[in-house]
This record gives C-alpha cells, structure tokens and sequence, in this order.
C-alpha cells in the first residue's frame, strides 16, 4: 500500500475548543483560514453559495468502528462509524456543508461548520446542483429533547426554503406534530396534502421529503386563506389546521399547539 500524505490548505477559527461544546448542527459564522500559499484557489469562489468542507479531526479517537450516535441519542442502536457521522473513525476526515456568506483576503467566512478552532482544513469542494437527492434513505437517527429536534428541522427547512418567513415556522410547527404521531416524515408511506401558501407547501414538502411521483406522496392547493397539512400513514389521518389567523408571526411562539391549530386524528 502506498503511503499517503495529506498537507492542510487551512485552519478553522471557532470559539469552541472542545468538540462536545460545537453546536451538533454547526457554528452560525465560522472562519477558514487559508495559508496564504493557496490563496489562488480562492478564485471565483464567489460565484458559488455552498461548499464542502473536508477537516481532519486530530482530537478523535482511531480506534473505534462502531459506536452510538450518544450526543443526538444515547439509547440509540451502535452503528458502524462508516454509516454515522461520527468523529470517531480510522481516518478521521470530516466532512461539513456549509453556506459561504462572505471572503475576505485569505479568510472564508461560513455557516454550519462543525470544527473546532484550529481544525486542520484539507480541501474545500463546491457543492453542485447535482449532488442533491431530494429524498434519501437513510436511519431515523431522532433527538429525543424537542429543541433539538427544531433546532435540526429549522436547519433543514432554511436549507430548504432559502427564506426564513413566517410561513416557514408555521410549517416547521406543523412538521414537528406530524412527527409526534408518524415517526420519521421522508418515509414511503406517508402521504401529505397540503392546502395553503406556496411557502407552507414548499417548506412541508422540503421537510417530508415527499415527491410528487416515484413514489406519489404529496399533494399541493393553492389557497389565500388557509393553512392546512393533512398526513396519512398505515389508514391513521391527522389533520393540522390553523385554528386562528395571527396579526404577527411572533405569536407562532407564544402559543401552544393546542391554541394555534385545530388537530383531528382518525
């Protein structure tokens, strides 16, 4: 086997110096610093929006091959490192998507980096239109404590979305209810309908994961006066409404589900 050598191109600055206190869903505003011998590689970064960002992990344990994903769940099955994101693995190489939001000099400014300060950075990729599949397969790896599930579906919903409205969070309500009764949301037998916003559709949809085909999940009505998600799984219905129409989005989290929405289960 031939040897492999692996030169860093940069250094994450971070706040955290201890990798249980990084925020499981990335830092809001990162700095990758790059070594100025590679400043050339900056070249037109701009143009893209998001990137990959590979880090070598030097703190994490090379030992293990599998273990439990402790910090979402700990009563969570083991796992082989290969089908977790764990630190923990025989190379550890990170590997991070995070959104640019501006360059300065040698300094990449980003969000939803996962690394300590001073991470080595091995490589940064662009991350492409073709790298999306809309609806993987993939574990129902869940947090149990309900903040961090809305920490991680309001990620995931701007991720989505690419607006952080009023809308959105509605949707995100709605989202976490149906995931109380069904379980996990990207799943093939679960059929949503929705009948709303664009942006309540866009959002449930992004959230469910559910196409329009291959298979048939996911049904969308255009209405100015309604807000409504209606899930079906195994011949169980639960339908969403909201009850009340709001003068302010900062009411979505003053109130409680029960006084927000009217749910019917069958």
């Amino acid at each position: 086997m031939k040897s492999i050598n692996l030169k860093p191109v940069g250094m994450v600055k971070a706040e955290y110096n201890d990798r249980m206190t990084v925020p499981l869903w990335g830092q809001d505003i990162t700095v990758i610093e790059i070594f100025p011998e590679y400043e050339r590689a900056l070249l037109r970064m701009e143009e893209h929006s998001h990137f990959w960002v590979l880090c070598w992990f030097d703190q994490a344990r090379r030992d293990i091959l599998s273990t439990r994903p402790e910090r979402i769940d700990p009563n969570l099955p083991e796992y082989g490192v290969f089908g977790l994101r764990t630190p923990a693995r025989p190379n550890p190489i990170a590997l991070s998507l995070v959104k640019l939001v501006k360059i300065e000099g040698c300094n990449l400014y980003v969000q939803g980096l996962d690394a300590i300060n001073e991470t080595p950075v091995l490589d940064i990729k662009p991350y492409y239109e073709q790298d999306i599949i809309f609806s993987p397969q993939a574990p129902y790896i869940r947090p149990p404590e309900l903040d961090k599930r809305r920490e991680l579906m309001l990620k995931e919903a701007i991720n989505h979305h690419q607006e952080d409205c009023a809308d959105l969070h509605l949707a995100l309500r709605m989202a976490l209810i149906a995931e109380e009764h069904f379980g996990k949301l990207n799943s093939q037998d679960l059929y949503l309908e929705v009948r709303g916003s664009l942006c309540l559709g866009d959002v449930l949809q992004g959230l469910s994961r559910a196409r329009l085909s291959n298979p048939a999940r996911f049904n969308f009505t255009f209405s100015a006066d309604t807000a409504k998600s209606v899930w079906q799984k195994n011949g169980m219905t639960l339908s969403i409404e909201l009850a009340r129409k709001l003068d302010n989005a900062t009411q979505l989290d003053q109130m409680a589900d029960q006084e927000l929405f009217s749910i019917r289960k069958e």
